[in-house]
């Protein structure tokens, strides 16, 4: 899990933050990404790529990896943004925003390097390696995708109570089948992504 770090160590590069998002998938609420620096002497038993541990394991993981690290920083983009200039683009922003959201300590500089989870870059002024399924690859991918989901995951919990029709709190916005019944039965709400399929249908029919 470390040898994309210890390959950027190798080019030079000094302060390496991991980045990842949440939420690409669901019909409702905004996506979120998280940027992640760890130290070299960094452990943790059982960081990994956030959907293959359970919302426990990923609770407890959550504060062991901001007390740990040396930075950690959220950027979100909402679900009008995600329908104004498409999921990936909101995605990428998301990202963008996570780093530079990042609080470093005075005696740190800003990061020179960048591992992005996905295909594509993000429009950023700071070298960086796209690495496909690399929050199960990159040590600091996968902490960053355990922030980025129990961040999200807070938010719908959160949008559950305002909005409690949908069930929020269950499913967190993804397209189950509960989920595409109740927009069936009451309609699309405010957070729903109106251009995602299952939700926009609702829209053009009302």
């Amino acid at each position: 899990m470390w040898q994309f770090e210890h390959k950027a160590r190798t080019r030079g590069y000094k302060i390496i933050a991991g980045v990842d998002e949440a939420g690409r998938g669901p019909l409702a609420g905004p996506v979120v990404s998280a940027a992640v620096i760890l130290p070299r002497d960094f452990v943790c038993t059982g960081v990994n790529d956030s959907k293959k541990l359970s919302e426990k394991k990923r609770n407890d993981l959550f504060p062991v990896i901001r007390e740990k690290a040396i930075a950690v920083a959220t950027g979100i983009a909402s679900h009008n943004e995600i329908d104004q200039i498409n999921i990936l683009q909101a995605s990428l922003l998301s990202m963008k925003r996570a780093v530079e959201n990042l609080s470093i300590p005075p005696d740190f500089p800003v990061p020179d390097f960048l591992l992005i989870d996905g295909k594509f870059p993000i429009d950023m002024d700071i070298d960086q390696a796209a690495l496909i399924k690399g929050d199960s690859r990159s040590i600091s991918i996968a902490a960053a995708s355990i922030i980025a989901k129990v961040t999200r995951d807070a938010i719908m919990t959160k949008l559950h109570e305002k909005y409690p029709h949908y069930n929020f709190i269950q499913h967190k916005g993804y397209p189950t089948k509960a989920h595409r019944e109740a927009i069936l039965k009451h309609g699309p709400c405010p957070v729903h992504r109106s251009t995602f399929k299952g939700v926009r249908e609702m829209i053009n029919d009302r």
